[in-house]
């Protein structure tokens, strides 16, 4: 990637929504809103709720669905000129390994992102985000059905999130997203019905990035693929600690509902933290917190 500063999915649409509002050239890839096999609605409303520290959403997964995702929302996110990852979500290891397949055939799209980890979505047994042989299932099917780098998206909201991050590297996962958001829940004191219509929501935002730091310190030391940190990236101060975690890259999501250009503005803090420090390449700073503490 040209920076290490990806759009987290969720938070740009299909990425056409931020034309004129972004320079895509500080962007490193667009990673789209998930999409399924079939259309869905989503959530009923209201679905976000502001918090002290950050936002709640229940959105539910709602998109376009496949088909009309392949006619008009890839080839317009692949002409903002950033690479575009592909978000995918689906109710079994079959259905994902065909969103793979559909999207990994296009040569819009640069690599798929394997959503194991909304929070916002019914499940009727054990979330896949909280067991590494579901997610190997998962990855492992996805792996089978295209060529295409494959990340997945990993949730904070498990006790043991290295095995189920060990468990994706082993199914052949090219990298791993940490992490999506954590539930979390608001109550109208007026009505005393909670803020969301879905009751509870994924928290994003600041208040989220000292838990996603930490697993990204933790998943760093135990797998040997790129990491890229997730969750209340708003500055380039933001950025650079997740990489001296052992992040790879970043993505930025909830930050961009203030600022739709703050991968811009994160981009030129990390080069002027460059110059100061006399660092060449933003690798550098990777895994520095974990080499200055032994």
């Amino acid at each position: 990637m040209r920076t290490p500063i990806m759009l987290a999915s969720g938070t740009v649409g299909y990425g056409g929504e931020l034309s004129g509002l972004c320079d895509f050239s500080s962007v490193g890839a667009i990673v789209t809103k998930t999409v399924t096999e079939a259309p869905r609605d989503g959530n009923r409303p209201p679905r976000l709720a502001e918090t002290p520290g950050g936002l709640l959403n229940a959105i539910g997964l709602e998109n376009v669905g496949i088909e009309r995702f392949l006619d008009e929302k890839l080839p317009a996110a692949a002409a903002l000129g950033a690479p575009v990852v592909v978000s995918v979500a689906g109710d079994s290891p079959a259905a994902f390994a065909r969103l793979a397949r559909r999207v990994g055939e296009r040569p819009e799209t640069a690599a798929v992102e394997i959503n194991i980890s909304c929070p916002n979505v019914e499940r009727a047994r054990r979330p896949v985000w909280d067991d590494p042989d579901a997610t190997a299932a998962v990855v492992a099917a996805a792996r089978a059905a295209t060529g295409k780098p494959l990340l997945v998206k990993l949730s904070p909201n498990t006790a043991d999130a290295l095995s189920v991050a060990e468990a994706a590297q082993r199914a052949g996962a090219d990298a791993l997203v940490v992490a999506n958001t954590l539930p979390g829940m608001r109550i109208d004191i007026e009505t005393g019905r909670p803020a969301l219509g879905n009751a509870t929501g994924g928290l994003s935002g600041r208040a989220l990035m000292p838990v996603n730091l930490a697993l990204v310190w933790r998943i760093a030391a135990g797998v040997s693929i790129p990491l890229a940190g997730s969750g209340g990236v708003a500055t380039a101060e933001d950025a650079l600690e997740y990489l001296m975690a052992g992040a790879s890259a970043v993505q930025v999501g909830t930050a961009l509902f203030l600022d739709p250009d703050a991968a811009t503005t994160i981009a030129e803090g990390l080069r002027r933290r460059m110059a100061h420090d006399g660092v060449r390449s933003v690798a550098e700073y990777k895994g520095m917190a974990g080499r200055m503490s032994t």
